[in-house]
Formats: structure tokens, sequence, C-alpha cells
């Protein structure tokens, strides 16, 4: 049969995702091995994540498990830190730092056949490190450095406002760092946490190329690994009391505005709604948002919403670098959009076009291998079954108009929003 290529291939809905779980061991020493065999694959992706610990007296050390994290590389007591570049390179492996609010690691990417030779070597990174006083130096320059541009970035500093406004300057999520916390980072800091903070109940996930060998050869370098307890404490989240922070700025040509509110959780039943509500109104490039605020009025070259996901706190945010002078219309019109999404009915053909990027979207999100561990990992680290992308799935598929109408009722009531404006008057 000869293929007529001037037709669009009809989309067909799937009935159902079909997700390949990760199987799961457990080391002798108790941490859990998460795997899935991707023979397709030739590369194998192996990560470690812990838990990050908090301390509620101790604000000004929030930034010790970043540098700590970031200076493992920097040399352990057997190699120097270009020693340790150049022997991953060698072997055509590379490490990843995984760095999070809440949970942090390191990641390699190797292959099957170099993973016994460079196994030792990485798990040293978790035991051996040695923190240089010389490296530690320049990444304080550096992270100074970055901190005063950030100031400067219209952009940068409203993601830091909308931070400490959802969540209150005295909660390490949005506690923002002064250059005098840079001082306060000593080797001692970080030798500290490195020994008796750092390895919290670590979890090992891994993708690609895997025989039985490699299985058993991951679980004998790590088999041996201690480890304490959880004992993180947050403080509570205390949104500002007032609507709105402002910034301004004389010398910008432009405002970066953040609207935002804490949200339901993942496992919430209106959050499979909430997804949807958010998408239409500003979650993907045909969105309402973008098409009144960018391509009709051209207050904006971009405009976005998005659903933030923390195990402890989950959150909206709409966000926009907009031309000087209309940080305020902006900010109306995405009132007006929630307004006229809460009180009218979508129509079918609006209905029709979210339901397919959606669906389209989801199964993006779990098109290979790698993209089925970290959405494991989304799930996971919420304490989510294997149903939920199902669940979403069918929500997709089957959700009525009415049902977005309530979510705004619901959850986008006026008067709820905190309010950023970064810039130009």
């Amino acid at each position: 049969m000869i293929l007529d290529r001037t037709r669009v291939p009809p989309f067909k809905v799937p009935e159902k995702i079909s997700l390949v779980h990760p199987q799961k061991r457990r080391l002798k020493n108790g941490i859990p091995l998460f795997f899935i065999p991707s023979p397709q694959i030739e590369a194998i992706k192996l990560e470690v994540i812990f838990p990050i610990h908090y301390h509620p007296s101790s604000l000004d050390q929030t930034l010790v498990p970043f540098f700590m994290l970031h200076m493992l590389q920097e040399g352990t007591h057997s190699k120097s830190s270009g020693q340790v570049d150049d022997f991953f390179d060698f072997h055509g492996s590379e490490i990843e730092v995984l760095s999070g609010y809440e949970n942090q690691g390191l990641g390699i990417l190797t292959t099957g056949k170099h993973l016994p030779d460079v196994l030792p070597v990485f798990r040293s990174l978790f035991t051996d490190a040695v923190f240089p006083d010389k490296e530690l130096a320049k990444r304080k320059s550096q992270k100074k450095l970055s901190i005063n541009i950030q100031k400067e970035q219209n952009s940068a500093r409203a993601n830091q406002l909308v931070r400490k406004i959802l969540f209150g300057h005295d909660h390490p999520f949005g506690y923002n760092a002064q250059e005098e916390d840079i001082d306060k980072i000593e080797k001692d800091s970080l030798v500290h946490y490195y020994k008796n903070q750092f390895l919290v109940t670590p979890e090992i996930f891994v993708t690609g190329q895997l025989t039985e060998n490699t299985l058993l050869e991951i679980e004998r370098v790590f088999e041996d690994l201690t480890f304490i307890n959880p004992f993180s404490q947050l403080n509570p989240i205390k949104p500002f009391a007032e609507q709105r922070i402002t910034e301004i700025k004389g010398e910008s040509v432009q405002s970066s505005i953040r609207l935002g509110k804490l949200m339901i959780p993942k496992a919430h039943p209106d959050y499979h709604g909430l997804v949807v509500f958010n998408t239409i109104l500003g979650g993907y490039f045909g969105s309402r948002l973008i098409k009144n605020i960018r391509e009709e009025k051209g207050y904006t070259y971009g405009i976005n919403s998005f659903l933030g996901n923390l195990s402890s706190a989950d959150y909206w945010i709409v966000m926009a670098d907009v031309k000087a002078g209309f940080a305020e219309p902006v900010i109306d019109e995405v009132y007006l959009e929630i307004n006229k999404l809460t009180k009218d009915l979508i129509s079918d053909d609006e209905l029709e076009i979210v339901r397919n990027y959606m669906i389209g979207h989801l199964l993006a999100q779990v098109s290979s291998p790698f993209d089925l561990m970290n959405q494991f990992k989304n799930i996971h680290y919420n304490g989510l079954n294997e149903n939920f992308y199902q669940h979403h799935l069918d929500y997709i598929k089957n959700f009525q108009k009415e049902e977005i109408s309530e979510i705004g009722m619901k959850y986008f009531q006026p008067g709820s929003f905190k309010e950023i404006i970064v810039g130009a008057k």
C-alpha cells in the first residue's frame, strides 16, 4: 500500500498509558534500589538521592548543603579535583549534581563497559571528599557574584520575592541568601554537614543497559554505605500578610511580574482538574494568557502559568516580563482571564484542542526510559501510587466544561493571590 503523505494521519487517543514501572531491590544496608532495564539504550544512568537536612534555628546556614554538594567533585583523599575530572572524562562518564529544595545527590551517566571502573570512584565522592580551601574560596566568590547579578536581573529578583511572599522569610524555601551568608560558609561547616547530615536515607535509581551482573556490582559497591535516619525540621510556612511586594528600578525598561498562591498537593482529588484549568489559562503556547497579553495586546513576548510541586507544599505561579508601564494592565488582564475561565464555559473547539494537547504532552513525558524514571520519582516523592498517570489520562479524556469552572471557583477566588512587581513603574 502506498502511503498518502498529503493526508494527516488521524489522532488516536490511547485507552491506557503503558508505563514500565521500576523494579525494586533492597541492599543489605537497607538502601532501596529502583531500576528499569532498557537494553535498547547503550548507557547507564545511576542516581543516588538524599533528602536535605534543614535546621530551623540556622537559616543563615541554608547554603551549606548547596556548597557541600557542589564541592563533592573537588577532590578526595586519593584524587585531586583535576584527577577526578580526568578520570571520569577518560571513562566517557559524566557526573550530574542533583540539587533541589527537598532532595540532593549525584548522578552518573556511563556505559556498562565502564561501570565497574567508575563506580568505586563515584561512591568515594559520598564518603571521601576533602573540600579544598582554594576551591571553596573560588566557589564562594562565584556565588557572591551570582547573588549580585540576580539582584540586578528583574526576573531573578522576582523569583526570589515570590518564594519569599509565599513561604515566608523564615522558611528555607522563601529565604534569600545574602553576601554575608556566603562569608559565614566555612570548610568546617561543610565537613560537619557532610559527615553528620548528608547521608540521610539514600535511594538509588538506575536506568539503562542493565544485566544481573550490573545490578550485583551496584549492590556490592553501595551495600556497605552507612547512613543516618532523617531528622530535618522545617519552620512552618508563613505567607506574607500583604498582597504585594514592589521593587521599582528607575533605569529598567521592563518589569517582571509574578502572581502566585499555595495550592493543593498532587494527592488531592481536584489536582487533575487544577492541571487542566492551569493549562487552559497559561500552561501552553495556545493558552488564553498568550492569546490575550502576547498576541492581541503585545505587552510581553511570553507569559505562562505553572504548578510547582514540593512534597511539603504545592504552589501556582504566573510569570511574565512586560514592557515598562504595563505591569498593572497585565495583572488586570490575568485576573480578567481567570474570571472568564471560571464563569464562562469553554467552547467545544477549545476543549478539544486542550484535551489533545494534554494527552500528547503526557505521552511525550514518558517516551524514554529516562523519562519513565523521572516520572516515577515524581510520584514516589509525593507518596502516590503507580495509578496516578492513568487517573490523569482518564481525567483529561473525560473532563466536562462545568468541572473547570468549579475548579476556578474553588481555588482562584479574587484576592487570594500574592503579587510581585520588579522593575519599571
